[in-house]
């Protein structure tokens, strides 16, 4: 969600058996289509991201309302929107506060300037954040307790109770404790970014002298101490690390009375800005970077509502934040905790268990059948988490890495697990002698580490590895097979909509296609030469590929649909993505409406487009769909000239400006029909969504229907059936 500052080196192309990892020369300057006439749209006609993100997470925060959901996925969503909220402040915010205090003018799509946006962040999320703690103390926390999970106080806890908890903070808290002093002797303390703190006031008892220490809530202890209250397995009772310690501050600081405790968190930037140095090392410079985000400067002060208001000043000015950064919390600070509630094992309080099914065209889970046998019969589309991702796209490497007829397999990564089968059958690969090149996004945020230590592995067994174009990251899904097959060299290929991730794929909703189709194998072929080489390449047969052609692919599929319709013809745009904001596409989808084209949206996220507005979007409709999956697939139809389409890419100007970005024609009739029934099933008026009216208020729908449909459950028994 934040302007990227994508980076990386010039090394050239990786040394034949080596293993080493090389970047590629920098791609040309993108090119974009032109952009379209505004002469007839009027200049409020979007609606501002930031604002539309913070009204995406109060959608989030209403499933955790919704007494039809279970109790335990209501605590998680409960969690969800706190997480939500840490990476939004740590990006978007921090990237607004630097073009404000840079001094740079730039103004959003809907006119606002960075100050201006800062300024309705703050109120509006202080709403959310009260209405999230609400929620949570009025709401969920009453009924999990009812249910016999209880986050209990200090004061609510037995003598007996209070005894054994006493002996486990001595025995497993203390030892990693380090109360620090503020004095003359003794400076403000670095405050990790999202780390839990309690502000100590201590006294001395005989000259009466007051003094601040900072007491660091251990991150390597679980934040819920769990309570030994009964032998019933249904019951669980925790108590809060902080109140633990609260609890027992006489022990850190002897001889002083304690007067005033209070928690707080500091979020900071970590949107990274690696300097773009062809002569050094892009692994290198990113570690040297990953090492500094930790002390970027702080965006957001959260403090509970109790804190006393010179503590809060003391705050604000050893920090360097400013008063209009400060969130104030009723009751516990930083609610991702409930992960660890989510974990209390009773089934009866989460959705039904959900085991992914294995793709008809695949065989049984236990007798599984040749990928590539498979494909040679016709093209496959899967889509997870309904199909499943280790017996389809995951075998399909794997069956590559082990087959002696595959001679080359080339793969992009861009976020996988920490245990990841995909990398494992990479290195096997590599190390029974086939050509193996991984292109391994480095700077995919908040997995860079993560994807650092990849690297190195798949260098270390011999994987070519590559580090992308530089100033673009590679945020394409795509995976290239070649096999000796007698006399013939054949290609089989894998482009989708999501990550290379085993555990994301059982949570994400994403789409897939799997194909021997040579138009779209040679095409992924001359890519993976633009990535890994100097091939200049920006035209392909049955790929959109961003920088390049994306946008200007589907703005030039958006005026073919007014075409058609001005000529009579069937005609109709439907987009399904995580986000719509880029202005040029906006543009080209008003316009095919005041031609009289239907246009329906899908949108999980952000939505910059105004609906429903008389003269320029009265044949739009957008919606939203939240569910027990995140709704992550991007998918495309135009129904005059009957093209889909599936990719990687969002409607956002990082993906079509600064991102390597994929998008694949679907042909075959019976999978042209399976995401038909994608776009039915969320477009059905009896689906349960939000909808988004022109005043930009997103609307519970269908209201007052006695029959409501979950498109995910839908979905889900839809797959059962053909299974």
């Amino acid at each position: 969600m934040s302007t990227d500052s994508s980076q990386s080196t010039e090394s050239g192309v990786p040394v034949e058996g080596s293993g080493e990892g090389r970047s590629v020369p920098s791609a040309p300057p993108a090119v974009t289509a032109p952009a379209v006439a505004e002469t007839d749209l009027p200049d409020d006609r979007y609606f501002n991201r930031e604002l539309s993100w913070l009204d995406f997470n109060a959608r989030v925060l209403a499933l955790a309302e919704d007494e039809s959901q279970p109790l335990l996925e209501r605590a998680k969503f409960l969690a969800i929107f706190a997480s939500n909220l840490d990476e939004f402040y740590m990006v978007r915010v921090a990237g607004l506060k630097r073009r404000n205090e840079t001094g740079l003018s730039v103004r959003s799509a809907d006119g606002l300037t960075p100050r201006e946006q800062l300024a309705y962040i703050a109120k509006r999320n202080q709403e959310l954040v009260e209405q999230h703690s609400r929620t949570f103390s009025e709401r969920v926390r009453p009924e999990l307790a009812e249910r016999g999970i209880r986050i209990a106080a200090w004061s609510e806890l037995t003598e007996e109770e209070r005894t054994r908890l006493s002996n486990y903070f001595r025995d497993q808290v203390f030892p990693v404790l380090t109360p620090l002093a503020v004095d003359p002797a003794h400076p403000f303390p670095y405050i990790s970014g999202l780390s839990l703190n309690l502000a100590v006031t201590v006294r001395d008892p005989e000259g009466g002298t007051e003094r601040f220490a900072r007491v660091k809530v251990p991150d390597n202890v679980p934040r819920l101490v769990p309570i030994d209250r009964s032998a019933d397995e249904r019951v669980a009772i925790f108590l809060p690390l902080e109140e633990l310690i609260a609890a027992h501050l006489g022990a850190l600081f002897t001889g002083m009375d304690v007067t005033e405790v209070h928690a707080f968190r500091v979020t900071r930037n970590a949107d990274l800005e690696v300097e773009e140095d062809r002569d050094e090392d892009l692994l290198q410079a990113l570690e040297r970077e990953l090492a500094q985000r930790r002390f970027g400067p702080s965006v957001r002060l959260e403090v509970s509502d109790d804190m006393s208001e010179h503590m809060l000043e003391l705050l604000l000015r050893e920090l360097e934040v400013h008063p209009n950064d400060v969130v104030v919390v009723q009751g516990l600070l930083d609610l991702t905790f409930l992960w660890q509630v989510y974990g209390v094992d009773r089934k009866e309080l989460k959705d039904p268990p959900f085991v992914p099914a294995t793709h008809p065209a695949f065989g049984e889970r236990e007798t599984p059948k040749s990928v590539f046998a498979t494909l040679r019969e016709g093209d496959v589309l899967v889509h997870h988490p309904y199909d499943s991702f280790s017996t389809s796209v995951q075998r399909f490497v794997e069956q590559a890495a082990s087959d002696p007829h595959v001679l080359a397999i080339k793969q992009t990564l861009y976020r996988t697990s920490g245990d990841s089968p995909i990398v494992d059958a990479l290195i096997d690969a590599a190390e029974a002698g086939k050509q193996v090149v991984a292109l391994v996004e480095l700077k995919a945020r908040f997995d860079e580490q993560a994807n650092i230590k990849w690297a190195r592995a798949l260098e270390k067994a011999g994987v070519h590895v590559v580090y992308g174009l530089v100033g673009l990251k590679t945020h394409c899904k795509t995976a290239l097979v070649v096999r000796q097959e007698g006399s013939t060299i054949r290609r089989y290929c894998h482009i989708g909509t999501g990550n290379y991730n085993p555990k994301t794929a059982r949570l994400y909703e994403d789409v897939g296609l799997l194909t021997a189709d040579p138009g779209i194998c040679a095409d992924l072929t001359d890519l993976f030469n633009v990535l890994t080489g100097y091939a200049r390449q920006d035209e392909y047969r049955s790929l959109l590929v961003a920088p390049y052609g994306v946008r200007r692919g589907i703005v030039e599929r958006i005026e073919a649909e007014v075409e058609h319709q001005r000529a009579g013809r069937a005609a109709g745009v439907r987009i399904k993505v995580n986000s719509l904001v880029d202005e040029q596409v906006i543009d080209a989808l008003y316009r095919a409406s005041q031609a009289g084209v239907p246009v329906d949206v899908v949108v999980r996220g952000i939505c910059a487009l105004k609906p429903g507005v008389a003269g320029l979007s009265d044949n739009i409709r957008v919606r939203s769909i939240l569910g027990r999956f995140l709704e992550h697939s991007r998918i495309f139809t135009f129904a005059g000239s009957g093209e889909h389409w599936i990719g990687s890419a969002d409607m956002m100007h990082r993906n079509l400006d600064r991102r390597v970005e994929v998008q694949v024609r679907v042909t075959d009739k019976r999978l042209t029909r399976q995401l038909d029934e994608i776009f039915e099933s969320a477009l059905d008026p009896a689906t349960r969504c939000w909808v988004l009216s022109a005043t930009g208020d997103w609307e519970p729908s269908p209201a007052g229907e006695s029959t409501v449909r979950d498109h995910q459950t839908q979905t889900l028994l839809k797959h059962k059936a053909l299974g």
